[in-house]
């Protein structure tokens, strides 16, 4: 199977690597040519670190042409910031055809957003958009041509739009990710995504400490009790949305995460631990341009609040948060960030919506 993956960051670099140590033809697309020209200075060649030691890794491909990085792909692989896939959605449109899916781990309701900056772009290709409750990996970059993973996703709830592909983009996703569970449509996928509820209780109740500290491992000390209450209760807001929907359980309550009793959550078991063991996120942070406030407050933090107002569910901790990261940022992430209005979707009932998300907009 021929893989595109897109974006040069944490996730997209372990995914180039960890695909083509499973023998897939991989073609990595980044827009950073300078990036694309130490990949192919090093003759396309990654060093791989996991649990069975390092290794160098020579993907296929790698090219700033994202047409080419995507012709004749059946997967294209987009685990990107969500703050990029509007811009990537523009340069994809030229060039989807039909049968490929787009794979967003995660997504903040990516799959819709995207499909829709296609399609109003001109190209009605039958594409699958399938969006993940987390990235596939814990990982983090040693340089620019190392990637190290610290663990790799047990099971991976995807939401599918238009959820009619889902059997099709589940099964063509499976081959590279045998752990991907279906998780119904693409905002029931939105509403699996793990970031915006462990992530804005990290950084905003970090706050002091991250301008302070000169490096700062955010889930070390900086998950302390008091964060894992408000996590919890956030999380609550978060499932009570989906059971108002109608999407029912597992929900996969970020709670099993810390607790290695609990049913096996998206990393499995010990993957807390494994993750400040590695001391990987233990770094200098930048508050108000960290990817935890601009992907996981601005987008989806925004996205799930604009949810509950739409649904009629009460969402007060996820509402102070967002309220508090805008007043760090000094911005309105409710009035600027990704939401239903800014989608053009408040205008939609839940039954009218949950159809398009089943068949694809008209």
């Amino acid at each position: 199977m021929k893989i595109a993956v897109l974006g040069g960051g944490n996730g997209s670099m372990a995914a180039a690597a960890d695909l083509t140590d499973q023998g897939y033809q991989v073609t990595l697309w980044r827009r950073n040519a300078d990036g694309i020209a130490a990949m192919q200075a090093a003759d396309n060649t990654l060093i791989l670190k996991d649990f069975s030691g390092e290794r160098p890794v020579r993907i296929a491909g790698a090219t700033a042409d994202i047409g080419m990085a995507v012709s004749e792909a059946e997967l294209i692989v987009c685990p990107t910031p969500a703050t990029a896939q509007a811009d990537i959605a523009r340069a994809l449109a030229p060039h989807l055809t039909d049968g490929q899916v787009v794979f967003l781990p995660p997504g903040s309701f990516g799959s819709w957003m995207m499909a829709d900056i296609v399609r109003r772009a001109g190209n009605t290709a039958d594409v699958s958009w399938a969006e993940a409750g987390t990235l596939p990996y814990l990982t983090r970059m040693h340089g620019p041509l190392t990637v190290a993973i610290t663990t790799r996703a047990t099971r991976l709830p995807s939401g599918v739009y238009p959820l009619c592909n889902a059997g099709y983009a589940h099964a063509v996703i499976a081959r590279a990710y045998p752990s991907v569970e279906p998780a119904g449509d693409g905002l029931s996928g939105a509403l699996m995504n793990a970031g915006p509820v462990i992530h804005p209780p990290l950084i905003v109740m970090n706050a002091g400490p991250i301008e302070y500290f000169d490096h700062w491992d955010i889930h070390n000390e900086g998950t302390q009790p008091a964060v894992r209450r408000v996590t919890t209760r956030l999380d609550g807001e978060r499932m009570a949305i989906r059971e108002a929907l109608g999407y029912g359980a597992p929900h996969f309550p970020l709670a099993d995460h810390y607790d290695d009793a609990a049913d096996e959550w998206m990393y499995g078991n010990m993957a807390h631990d494994k993750l400040t063991d590695s001391g990987d996120w233990r770094e200098h942070l930048v508050l108000t341009d960290h990817r935890y406030m601009r992907e996981d407050v601005a987008v989806g933090l925004a996205f799930l609040v604009s949810v509950a107002d739409w649904a009629g569910v009460p969402a007060p901790t996820a509402t102070g948060l967002l309220a508090i990261g805008s007043a760090i940022c000094e911005d309105d992430f409710r009035r600027t960030g990704r939401t239903l209005e800014t989608l053009g979707l408040t205008g939609a009932g839940v039954s009218d919506l949950q159809a398009m998300l089943r068949d694809g907009a008209p």
